[in-house]
């Protein structure tokens, strides 16, 4: 069985890149016109329709109702009969149901073999976790008191912290929820640990809860439930009807925030090891190129950092969907295996809840890039995943304790996703996209990896790497290594294109299914 993140591309730019002997389609590396006569693999293809770049072309005949393989994987079935040079999209190829062998731990990669340990510097707190960075926080309990959290946020502008310079700033942490929801329930318990990791993130110093008063999502249940102790000081936290009122409340939080100042400010970055790295791995506005340029390249960087001890999270379940396969057989065991496809199964039922399936995804820019079904686009996304072995699946914003590579449940939304995955604990983020996403965050920093190179050439001041290098000829290794060096320079402090845009200050999106009552 063929794992889509183990291919490489061929270095000589032919116009039409085949990823694996078994496939019915090639996908283009550049725009091709109709007519065009081009040799894939030693077969000649004559284009039957304008073919554009990071689109599928059939290069052997496929009869209505056969599967298609790309990656030498199942990503579709033809919706009618496909001839060698026609366009391979949604006219002509849908997801279907098929069984898939998921073949628990029947594949494990032994461990990685010993490395040179690499180091950076960081911000070594009390619990032992390792920051990348260093932030005050403000967190609302409810959307009731998301003003006061930005006005108390406000105030503490550039100019303000210029003495302060190991401060990276003071960000509110506002949402639309903590009322008008069930008193207990999968809402409650899921915003109060999103809350909680961040308050307690090793990229933040010190952080203050503020609530209303009188909603669903009390301050001092938060606190109780989390035990938001974890660097030695209690958490501070207070009401807007307790103080009696907005201003009284922005007043007490300016207060408390310039009252930790001068510690935040007195902490410094020390030498640690890369073990202490929590990578959290994201893709949107995914074209035909990101499972073949950027994700696997991404893989390559997190197996180096498994292999240094640390840790990397794949999320998206959404997104793993048609390739769960292809990580249960690298699973250490069954039961870790299994709680994966718990998950897919209870995706199956959320989304048929709703009259929806979870192959109405791809998006409409991703079918614009060329990616068709959602078969195709998870057998892409999980090359961002690697090869190493897979030792554990969490819920969505569960802390993440086990070194290793890990899978988180969470949407494929880009927000809701990475907002679990720094709950859970990563200090850094890498995200890829084809079409151009400007995702940030905070207080994790984010990377942005472009797929194709017109897209970084486009938005350069957006993209921090260029994977679409591996389109010319440059091999997946060397770009992951690429990637691997770069989040130890943005570990140790160097600025992403996102931060220096000022990225992330809206982008806190928990996770909320249930009933608004």
């Amino acid at each position: 069985m063929t794992d889509p993140a183990s291919n490489s591309v061929n270095a000589a730019a032919e116009p039409l890149l085949l990823l694996s002997p078994d496939d019915d389609v090639a996908v283009a590396r550049r725009p091709q016109r109709a007519g065009a006569e081009l040799t894939v693999a030693g077969r000649k293809l004559v284009v039957a329709a304008p073919l554009p770049a990071g689109h599928k072309i059939a290069v052997r005949p496929v009869a209505v109702g056969k599967p298609v393989r790309k990656y030498g994987q199942i990503i579709g079935f033809a919706t009618k009969d496909i001839a060698p040079g026609d366009h391979v999209h949604g006219h002509n190829l849908d997801c279907g149901a098929y069984e898939r062998d998921y073949a628990f731990a029947a594949a494990v990669p032994p461990p990685p073999l010993p490395t040179e340990e690499r180091f950076f510097n960081g911000y070594l707190r009390a619990d032992g976790r390792v920051g990348t960075r260093n932030y005050l926080v403000l967190a609302s309990t409810v959307n009731c008191s998301a003003t006061v959290c930005n006005a108390i946020a406000d105030r503490f502008t550039k100019d303000v912290l210029k003495p302060y310079p190991n401060i990276d700033g003071v960000i509110a942490l506002t949402h639309k929820g903590g009322c008008g929801m069930a008193a207990s329930g999968f809402d409650r318990d899921s915003l109060q640990k999103t809350i909680g990791g961040y308050c307690k993130h090793p990229n933040v110093f010190d952080s203050i809860v503020i609530g209303l008063g009188c909603e669903v999502n009390q301050a001092s249940e938060l606190i109780d439930v989390q035990q938001l102790v974890g660097k030695g000081r209690p958490q501070r936290n207070f009401s807007i009807q307790g103080m009696g009122g907005i201003q009284n409340s922005i007043d007490a939080g300016v207060r408390q925030i310039g009252e930790m100042l001068a510690a935040a400010n007195d902490v410094r970055r020390t030498k640690q090891s890369a073990k202490h790295l929590v990578l959290g791995t994201n893709c949107g506005g995914s074209d035909g190129a990101s499972g073949v340029t950027a994700n696997p390249a991404l893989g390559v960087a997190s197996d180096l950092l498994v292999a240094q001890g640390g840790t990397s999270i794949l999320a998206e379940t959404t997104e793993i969907y048609g390739a769960e396969h292809l990580l249960t057989r690298r699973a250490v065991s069954r039961a870790v295996g299994e709680k994966l496809i718990e998950r897919i199964r209870w995706w199956e039922s959320y989304a048929a809840m709703f009259g929806a399936k979870i192959d109405n995804n791809p998006s409409h820019g991703n079918k614009e890039g060329g990616l068709t079904t959602i078969f195709e686009k998870s057998l892409g996304a999980v090359a961002k995943a690697g090869a190493s072995a897979l030792v554990d699946v969490v819920g969505y914003a569960d802390p993440v304790r086990t070194p290793g590579l890990v899978v988180m449940d969470t949407p494929g939304f880009d927000p809701v996703s990475v907002t679990g995955i720094v709950a859970g604990g990563a200090n850094v983020v890498v995200f890829t996209t084809g079409r151009g996403s400007v995702f940030g965050s905070k207080p994790t920093p984010t990377i942005k990896i472009s797929t194709n190179t017109p897209l970084y050439e486009r938005m350069t001041d957006d993209m921090d790497l260029d994977a679409g290098t591996i389109l010319a000829g440059e091999p997946v290794e060397v770009v992951g290594r690429r990637i691997f060096e770069l989040i130890l320079s943005v570990a140790n402090g160097e600025t992403t294109k996102s931060e220096r845009q000022g990225v992330g200050d809206e982008e806190f999106a928990p996770w909320l299914i249930g009933p608004v009552l």
